[in-house]
Formats: C-alpha cells, sequence, structure tokens
C-alpha cells in the first residue's frame, strides 16, 4: 500500500465520520462536507492503486528483460 492509498482511505473513513455526525446533528452542510471528503478519498485511492500497480508492471517488465 502506499501513501496515497493510505490517506485516500483515511480520508474516506474521515467522511464517514462526517456524516454520521452531520445525521445525528440534523447538520446538512456536515453531511455534505463528509460526503465531498469521501469522494475525494476513493479518487485519491484509486490514483494510488494505479500507480502501484503501474510500478509493479514495470518492475516485472525489468525483471523479463533482464532474463
Amino acid at each position: 500500500m502506499n501513501r496515497d492509498e493510505f490517506e485516500g482511505q483515511a480520508k474516506q473513513a474521515k467522511g464517514k465520520l462526517k456524516q454520521a455526525a452531520a445525521d445525528i446533528t440534523d447538520n446538512e452542510r456536515l453531511h455534505d462536507e463528509g460526503a465531498a471528503d469521501e469522494v475525494v478519498g476513493e479518487t485519491q485511492e484509486t490514483l494510488g492503486r494505479a500507480r502501484r500497480k503501474v510500478g509493479e508492471a514495470i518492475e516485472d517488465l525489468g525483471e523479463d528483460i533482464k532474463r
């Protein structure tokens, strides 16, 4: 897991917590912030996963070339 994946998961959790707090307090603005944080986190995690996959593919290609 790389930094982007980790931070993305953390932002998703933060967004979910904000949404839960907003549901308890009936705060629509906080709920919207939580939803936005969750989407940003999902995007960042996906980007991190893609970077990791590309890096792994490049490493595999390098190993294949060495052989």
